[in-house]
């Protein structure tokens, strides 16, 4: 499928921002700038910039223009639909921790297609509420050939043009088919420190999977919610 000019300008401006060429609060190129620089009309530069703006790449800045967000979101476990804007549904959020490699509990495992003793990356995060209590925890599991690389996954910044985008940037796969169950039970104790609520307390939790054209998963999402802040909403034909 042949890529669209302001498709193509916007991976050039996530490249530059993804290799600290634009660092985090610096300005990206005006509509203007970008027109002339591609030799498009100023519609398509615009449309390039939302395509960023959508994806919360970057924001508006009153006075200065587009600058390139400093506190990137992220969506719950689950909440990645085909050509659903990461800034819908996005919050903010607190990386816990260091990336590291471990073994994943038994379901994540046997979702990658991993061996009793395989290690996969993790990756953990909690978002955060507007007055900045936690939404949810998030625990991403990244398989080995996913992971080695992707060296990025593997540190604490937040990778501003979003784990999915990277990952196709490295290994030239993404997500094609997501898979998502949801279960209930309490919550454990790390579940419940992370979350600020008391050891026990009643969580969702959502298992999401992302897989390849292949069928071969690119990441395994384990995110839990406290019963009080889950809801979900589905509107199908009758």
């Amino acid at each position: 499928m042949a890529v669209l000019k302001y498709e193509e300008i916007a991976e050039f401006l996530r490249a530059r921002i993804a290799a600290g060429e634009i660092a985090p609060g610096d300005t990206i190129p005006s509509g203007r700038e970008l027109a002339e620089q591609w030799d498009v009309s100023r519609a398509t530069a615009i449309k390039a910039v939302d395509v960023l703006r959508n994806d919360g790449v970057v924001v508006a800045k009153q006075g200065t223009g587009f600058v390139v967000t400093e506190t990137p979101v992220a969506r719950p476990a689950g909440a990645r639909r085909a050509g659903s804007a990461r800034i819908l549904g996005g919050m903010p959020f607190l990386r816990i921790g260091e990336p590291d490699w471990a073994e994943p509990p038994a379901r994540v495992a046997a979702t990658l297609g991993l061996s009793p003793g395989v290690k996969a990356l993790r990756r953990v995060r909690v978002l955060q509420l507007p007055d900045g209590t936690p939404n949810s925890c998030v625990e991403a599991w990244f398989p080995p050939e996913v992971a080695e690389v992707s060296p990025r996954l593997a540190d604490t910044a937040p990778i501003a043009e979003g784990t999915t985008r990277y990952v196709r940037r490295q290994t030239g796969r993404g997500p094609a088919e997501g898979v998502d169950v949801t279960t209930v039970r309490g919550a454990s104790e790390t579940e419940a420190d992370r979350l600020r609520v008391p050891e026990g307390t009643p969580v969702a939790v959502l298992l999401h999977t992302a897989y390849d054209e292949q069928g071969k998963p690119l990441v395994c999402e384990e995110g839990v919610t406290p019963s009080s802040l889950f809801e979900q909403v589905d509107t199908y034909a009758m």
